[in-house]
């Protein structure tokens, strides 16, 4: 492909991408893939330089832009040499106009600015939110330690803060490595094994993954629990709980695993009442804090969309709260940077539940936030999450 056509063709991709952020639709990551496998003749070089300019295209539009060509154009009016290959060319995107649209600058749109601003989070921590997140692994101490499991791996891998993670270069493909088939290391981000860390789950516990989804965090309690005790994993979503058992076999941990009917939570959950010296809530939310993954999922929110995530977040947390023993511990985790997502919802739930307080925590990273802890990408450099640890009095 030429320089023009690579321009176009992120175009395309974009418009896609535009109009599924405005629908609700399908993921940028999707949408690219599908564009591509409906190409197959487009080579790997293209292929990476087409996707480059996707992301960098989406991470630097603020709002919603009106158009694929907007966005690219916002681009090009920083990089002459962008600009130049809207030449007219056959394939290549038609010349610039003096007077076309140009997608406005930005991290985020203004009311989620405010959001976050609101939240103690300024235009550095904003701006961090559009960088590119590391590839971080967690060590499966079920199976090897870090220290082996770095001397094993075919790449040079870092030391993180996490006590079992290590950092790879962007891009690594771990997940194709034998060590990853042997079940020898999860990818999971820093600030998530940290959010882990701060439930302490320990040998012979009776431990609850309420939201567990494909069960990330689930494996790494299985590790610290050194598969003793009892571990239950839910959650309302079968594809997502589906993918657990095979991880989970993949790994050597022991977890059992139980679908819950929306509305039903409690009602399923008899037998665990009052019984739990530990439940992991990784809450429901816009998913602020991971937008270094997919910035795209920044255009997807509203104001009202933040208010059935609380809604859910609190209906959550109170099925959780019945089944804490006297002197057993909540650890409330949501992977947004906003306040309505994390400490508000903590605030409300502590004045709901009196019979529940607050822990200080003292995490490897981080900074305490408003009876709970805050990891950010500018401070921590993993994805952005609130947590906090409660105790059942």
């Amino acid at each position: 492909m030429t320089p023009a056509a690579r321009v176009q063709a992120a175009i395309d991709i974009l418009d896609g991408v535009i109009a599924a952020a405005r629908g609700q639709g399908a993921s940028a990551d999707r949408l690219a893939a599908e564009w591509f496998r409906q190409r197959r003749f487009v080579g790997s070089k293209d292929r990476r330089a087409i996707r480059e300019l996707v992301w960098a295209a989406i991470r630097a539009c603020g709002e919603v832009p009106v158009s694929g060509r907007a966005a690219v154009l916002r681009l090009a009016q920083d990089d002459p040499d962008l600009a130049a290959r809207f030449d007219g060319s056959p394939y290549g995107p038609a010349p610039i106009c003096a007077d076309e649209p140009v997608a406005l600058a930005g991290a985020m749109p203004g009311w989620l600015a405010k959001a976050m601003a609101a939240s103690g989070l300024g235009e550095a921590e904003q701006a961090a939110l559009m960088g590119r997140a590391p590839l971080d692994l967690r060590a499966n101490t079920l199976k090897i330690d870090r220290d082996s499991l770095a001397a094993r791996l075919p790449v040079a891998a870092e030391p993180v803060v996490a006590p079992h993670g290590l950092r790879l270069p962007m891009g690594t493909p771990a997940e194709t490595w034998p060590e990853f088939a042997q079940g020898l290391f999860e990818v999971q981000d820093a600030g998530s094994q940290i959010a882990c860390e701060a439930l302490g789950a320990r040998p012979g516990e009776n431990v609850v993954d309420l939201c567990a989804g494909a069960g990330g965090k689930t494996l790494a309690l299985a590790a610290a629990m050194h598969n003793t005790g009892r571990l239950l994993a839910c959650d309302i979503d079968r594809p997502r709980l589906s993918r657990l058992a095979p991880r989970a076999e993949r790994a050597g941990a022991l977890v059992e695993t139980r679908l819950l009917n929306p509305g039903k939570e409690t009602e399923m959950l008899a037998d665990w009442r009052g019984q739990a010296d530990a439940v992991l809530v990784d809450a429901p939310c816009s998913g602020t804090g991971t937008w270094r993954r997919n910035p795209e999922a920044r255009w997807r929110l509203s104001p009202s969309a933040i208010a059935r995530y609380q809604q859910m977040q609190a209906q959550v947390l109170d099925v959780a709260a019945g089944l804490v023993r006297p002197g057993g511990r909540l650890v409330f985790i949501t992977c947004s940077l906003i306040d309505a997502e994390g400490a508000d919802g903590l605030d409300a739930f502590l004045a709901s539940h009196p019979d529940f307080t607050c822990e200080q925590l003292a995490m490897p990273a981080g900074r305490a936030h408003r009876g709970g802890w805050r990891l950010s990408p500018y401070h921590d450099d993993t994805d952005g999450f609130f947590f906090a640890r409660l105790v059942r009095l």
